[in-house]
């Protein structure tokens, strides 16, 4: 009776005023369970810049590369000119990607850890659910701006050069070599090599004999033979090879299991979660000393980009229609649809929320990677936000790989849109095939600049549309990437809050197990032992998973609350 006496004055603690933080005397943890909210307005000019001085600084980087950049292009600099524009934007990209392998294992392996099993298999699971119900909302959105807009012009096919490669690309090869990195074969080869299938000629018997007869010196002379095998359409098989990048997405199941393991053995394990966090911290404390290079690093990438780009009147004018139809995409699912959504599930003002986030969307823009904009994602979420650090280790890092909301809504309306400039008409099956199969390859994609551009020929492939005619959305990829990075980088942020907001039960559970075990608790016989120790220790452990039937809790402090309306104002001491 005591001890849930106690579990009852804990939930007072918790449900009370910010001042009670005591129980029997007893310090409580940092309530990362309760809601957390963006930070109040701060009165006074100078606390307002010291609270947003990094934001400043990383928009003042964005302008001067613009400024700069749109300057430069008069004057029809040289490329090595141009290069060494570019080289402080190289040198930046360079130390934010070198962060992002410590950031991803160390962040997946102590979230999963302070969790239980059954809380990483829930998170996880809604996790995912969300991520696929927004890359569809976003494919679906896209096929209606497309289809309502019309951007596509067949013109384009005469005022645009075009390639003739035409590549093999099916969706099931792209969803087996997704497979095949989500379970790597060598742990220390994913770190900077990923699977990827490849269409190579088949070698034909006679190609061997005739090799065999080169290296002993015989010449075949019958070279109408070989001039027809070169006419012939070589037989193209499928081949498993690896190509240069960090496979994330093996790593971060890897991580997820470990961390999950991990955390069932206990103290054993504690010294490792502890070794993991402090790894962590090291990092994030890394990310803040480079995010003051971001005036240089950023304005030197947008202004060498805008720089490279040949002829970029003619290319915006050819194809503004496209680009204004995925920039209205953009725009509509983040002011519109991810703050209903948010508002929905949060109940909560989706805008400051949406405003502590800046900093790391220009970053993403800058960048145009949303693994590169990582580390600056996690300072503003943990730091900025205060969303729970066990959800947004978690989340973050699995968003940056699997989740992107914008590259799904790219690749449903470039397909569209090539098919529109082919003449095309697309009937009700083409338009659901588009809709799944950019769904299903956008979360495949890597997170890397210009990815999409190959998931493209799936679809492509998957509606009959001519692959070639991809290589006319190069020209403005390099601007348009970044506008869909943003989505990708939000629909993370946006999928750890509401994740939180779901678990908070679970959450709770979590901690009220915790400090359950750290109160004193009296046993049958009246003896009293520490730490959660019972006399029953020897027969009876501690599940893995804490089961809390937190209604029935609620409902008995709401009962008690109405028979001792000043229960939470720190009268709680006194029962022992």
């Amino acid at each position: 009776m005591e001890k849930s006496e106690q579990f009852s004055d804990y939930l007072f603690a918790k449900m009370g005023p910010p001042n009670s933080t005591t129980v029997n005397g007893s310090e409580l943890p940092p309530k990362t369970t309760e809601r957390c909210e963006a930070p109040r307005e701060l009165k006074g000019m100078r606390k307002w810049l010291s609270e947003n001085l990094m934001l400043l600084v990383t928009l003042s980087g964005v302008m001067l590369g613009v400024i700069l950049g749109f300057s430069l292009r008069p004057l029809q600099l040289h490329e090595d000119s141009i290069m060494l524009i570019s080289y402080p934007g190289e040198l930046f990209m360079r130390v934010l990607k070198l962060m992002i392998l410590p950031l991803v294992i160390s962040s997946l392996i102590a979230g999963s850890a302070s969790l239980n099993a059954r809380m990483n298999g829930k998170i996880a699971l809604r996790t995912l659910v969300y991520f696929a119900t927004t890359s569809l909302m976003n494919a679906a959105l896209g096929i209606a701006l497309v289809l309502l807009i019309h951007p596509g012009d067949p013109d384009l096919h005469n005022t645009i050069d075009r390639s003739t490669d035409k590549r093999a690309v099916n969706l099931l090869d792209s969803l087996l070599d997704l497979g095949r990195n989500v379970f790597p074969d060598n742990l220390f080869q994913a770190s900077f090599q990923q699977a990827h299938t490849v269409y190579l000629p088949k070698p034909s018997i006679s190609n061997t004999f005739n090799e065999t007869f080169n290296e002993t010196s015989l010449v075949d002379v019958d070279s109408g033979v070989d001039a027809q095998r070169q006419d012939a359409e070589p037989t193209l098989i499928r081949v498993i090879q690896y190509r240069s990048g960090t496979n994330t997405l093996g790593i971060v199941f890897f991580c997820l299991v470990f961390g999950t393991f991990l955390g069932t053995i206990g103290e054993k394990g504690q010294v490792v979660v502890d070794f993991f966090s402090a790894i962590f911290e090291v990092v994030m404390k890394m990310v803040t000393c480079v995010m003051w290079l971001t005036p240089v690093g950023i304005s030197s990438v947008i202004a060498g980009k805008i720089l490279s780009v040949d002829d970029l009147h003619m290319v915006m004018a050819q194809l503004m229609w496209f680009i204004l139809t995925v920039t209205i995409g953009v725009v509509l699912y983040q002011f519109v649809i991810m703050q209903v959504i948010y508002y929905v599930v949060v109940r909560r003002n989706p805008f400051k929320f949406y405003a502590g986030l800046i900093q790391a969307m220009l970053t993403a823009f800058a960048t145009a990677s949303t693994a590169a904009a990582l580390p600056v994602t996690f300072r503003c979420m943990n730091d900025k936000l205060r969303v729970d650090q066990r959800i947004t280790r978690f989340v973050l890092p699995i968003g940056c790989n699997i989740n992107m909301d914008g590259t799904a809504l790219f690749i449903s309306i470039a397909s569209i849109f090539i098919a529109q400039m082919s003449g095309m008409t697309l009937g009700f099956g083409e338009i659901v095939t588009v809709l799944l199969t950019s769904t299903a390859a956008s979360m495949s994609s890597a997170s890397v600049p210009s990815a999409a551009l190959v998931l493209l020929l799936v679809v492509l492939t998957a509606i009959d549309a001519p692959v070639q005619d991809v290589t006319l959305l190069f020209a403005v990829d390099w601007f348009v990437d970044r506008i869909r990075t943003t989505n990708n980088m939000l629909g993370d942020c946006y999928t750890a809050a509401i994740v939180e907001e779901l678990s908070r039960k679970e959450l709770m559970a979590l901690d009220a197990a915790i400090l359950y075990q750290e109160i004193p608790i009296s046993t049958p016989n009246g003896h009293v032992s520490l730490e959660g120790q019972t006399e029953l220790d020897s027969t009876c452990t501690m599940p893995d998973a804490v089961i809390v039937d937190m209604n029935a809790v609620i409902n008995k402090v709401q009962q008690q609350q109405h028979q001792h309306p000043h229960h939470q104002n720190g009268h709680a001491n006194h029962k022992i």
